[in-house]
């Protein structure tokens, strides 16, 4: 049954993580969907599961895809074992002005670098002084990711030559550059399905530049360290075979524990809510209280009402 009030949508925030699918059927079911495989029946609870990620050989009813974005729930069509992006569906949100203030941030270099600074003091867990470069941040990062890498090879005995992949060779790759590789994608899908859910674009990135899902990388890159990266150690130490669905399982289960959902929503309000947009800018965000309602029509001065049949002025 479709949603009278959009106001009752479930929060982003409070979803259960992701689930990856492949070879299988999926079907409304009741308020829910139903995945239908060789070993019979799952229901799967879609009000609660932020975004769901489609497999090879999955099969998807147009019931199905209805019930899961009335329920905000994202889809994302993806490759085996979540390495590749094909397409992703419609987020929740109804509200274009979370997109307009990222723009008016993006475009003015003085409010870009501020959310810049913002990034990397979330990462470092710091305050950045305006006196530090980008350059000199650019090198902080690379000795804080390899600090880790390396680290965490010495906590897990796992041998670590770098990071290194070849796209067209998969299984080319050791298992640890393997498992970052899964783990990492599967971060990737998480963040950009709240930066959609939350209004934003994803192609839009303050640090990353230049691809469709720069912001998608700005957003993952303050959680590797403490998330993907250890995991994906310690899958590589401990898995035999079935290394990249182990290491989904894991990290399904790593999200659900350190709340990464809910912590993703308020670095994302922290990042574009601490910054103000120029004073010059204002006039350029819309007023959008009721996502419900129809938007407004520009008026090369500003804003009219939309839903009306105006007339010709006399």
């Amino acid at each position: 049954m479709a949603l009278k009030d959009l106001h009752i949508l479930p929060k982003f925030r409070d979803g259960l993580s992701y689930l990856y699918v492949e070879r299988c059927r999926i079907e409304q079911e009741g308020k829910a969907v139903a995945l239908w495989d060789v070993e019979g029946m799952t229901a799967v609870p879609c009000a609660s599961l932020a975004v769901l990620m489609l497999g090879p050989g999955t099969q998807i009813t147009h019931a199905a895809v209805k019930a899961l974005a009335e329920c905000g729930c994202l889809i994302i069509w993806c490759g085996e074992e979540a390495v590749r992006f094909y397409s992703v569906g419609l987020g929740e949100t109804r509200s274009a002005r979370n997109l307009q203030k990222q723009v008016l941030l993006w475009a003015r270099e003085e409010t870009r670098m501020k959310v810049v600074r913002l990034m990397y003091g979330l990462r470092f867990k710091e305050v950045i002084p305006d006196s530090v470069s980008l350059q000199q941040l650019r090198g902080r990062e690379g000795a804080r990711m390899r600090e880790a890498y390396q680290r965490f090879a010495k906590e897990t005995g796992v041998p670590w030559n770098g990071r290194c992949y070849d796209r067209g060779n998969w299984s080319g790759a050791d298992p640890v550059n393997r498992a970052l590789s899964a783990a990492n994608s599967c971060l990737y899908g998480v963040c950009h399905s709240a930066i959609i859910s939350m209004g934003y674009s994803p192609a839009l990135g303050f640090i990353h530049t230049g691809k469709q899902l720069s912001l998608v990388y700005d957003l993952a890159d303050l959680y590797k360290a403490d998330i993907t990266i250890p995991l994906a150690f310690e899958a590589a130490r401990n898995t035999n075979s079935n290394l990249e669905r182990n290491v989904r399982i894991l990290l399904r289960d790593r999200f659900r524990e350190t709340r990464l959902l809910e912590k993703i929503v308020a670095d994302l309000d922290t990042l574009f809510g601490e910054v103000d947009i120029a004073t010059e800018d204002m006039p350029l965000l819309d007023p959008d209280e009721d996502m419900a309602a129809p938007g407004g029509l520009w008026d090369g001065n500003g804003v009219v009402a939309g839903g009306i049949t105006y007339e010709e002025p006399e």
